[in-house]
């Protein structure tokens, strides 16, 4: 479960420790990889607390964004792509769509699966267009990053962390086809946690539990043809055979954006930090939310490293 600091005095001391340090520390530079759309909503909230710190902070983005623009809290690296934003805007509209929609577990299946793969082409694509731009690689070799925040659903971050031999922070809410639970190896039993489309709860009868079961089966179809094509092109640019579960296994801190009053209780990993009320950046809520520790965390993590 969450980690509960009141609960753990030599956290919370550990914690007072990295936090007397901090006046000390220089401001460091992070690469910010992100997934366009709401995820990005979210972390620009950290990012321009991170930036108000003292931190440098360099975003690299596709020309075609949604939601990813220019400010001046940091600085933007955009790099060309073969599609337009009216196309993306078009797929990712459809593709909600298709989710909203009701109808037959194989009805949700082929939808679903059909505008994976149409994203999931420009979210190649766009990534392929990053790693083989020279210009902009051999800029962020130079530029001697201190650690790398990325959001997995792409696992284009984790590719640029591992050529540039940094730490990668993941900020996430879960990675498709419990891919998350396989990298962190969180215990996932199908008695006990809910499978997508199930509509179940953590409490299960016994067939509810078979059913939820078989639910698990088509993850190993649903993702595969989003996986393998990031695998080929990682294992291209890097010049070694890699997988994204490998990529994916390396991530030094998991950022989850979940709040056990909206998700079932799971299982976690110590160095899962659960930061759902970061979502709540701009709604006047009391002052017990978590992005105050997410920011701190992430402050403390790269000082640690010897950056931020």
């Amino acid at each position: 479960m969450a980690p509960v600091l009141s609960g753990h005095p030599q956290v919370t001391a550990m914690l007072v420790l990295l936090l007397s340090m901090l006046s000390l520390a220089a401001g460091g530079k992070l690469l910010v990889v992100s997934v366009d759309g709401s995820p990005w909503l979210s972390m620009r909230e950290v990012l321009d607390a991170l930036r108000q710190k003292g931190h440098e902070i360099v975003v690299v983005a596709p020309e075609a964004s949604l939601q990813i623009k220019p400010t001046k809290n940091f600085i933007m690296k955009m790099y060309p792509v073969s599609f337009t934003k009216e196309e993306l805007d078009e797929n990712f509209q459809a593709f909600l769509q298709d989710l909203l929609e009701e109808g037959t577990f194989l009805e949700r299946f082929l939808k679903i699966h059909q505008g994976m793969k149409r994203l999931s082409d420009m979210a190649i694509s766009s990534c392929a267009h990053l790693l083989y731009n020279k210009e902009l690689v051999r800029y962020l070799e130079e530029s001697k990053f201190d650690a790398v925040l990325t959001e997995p659903v792409i696992p284009c971050g984790q590719i640029l962390a591992e050529h540039l031999s940094v730490p990668s922070v993941f900020f996430l809410r879960a990675l498709p086809c419990g891919l998350d639970f396989e990298a962190t190896q969180c215990p996932n039993p199908p008695s006990y946690v809910p499978r997508i489309f199930t509509e179940y709860t953590d409490h299960m009868n016994f067939f509810q539990r078979v059913k939820n079961l078989i639910f698990d089966i088509p993850n190993y179809f649903l993702c595969d043809f989003v996986i393998q094509p990031f695998e080929k092109l990682a294992s291209e640019f890097l010049q070694r055979d890699v997988t994204v579960l490998d990529l994916s296994r390396k991530a030094s801190i998991w950022l989850m954006r979940l709040d056990f009053v909206l998700d079932y209780p799971r299982p976690l990993m110590p160095n899962i930090i659960v930061i759902g009320g970061v979502n709540c950046a701009h709604k006047k809520l009391p002052q017990v939310g978590h992005a105050p520790f997410l920011i701190q965390a992430l402050t403390d993590f790269c000082v640690h490293k010897g950056g931020i």
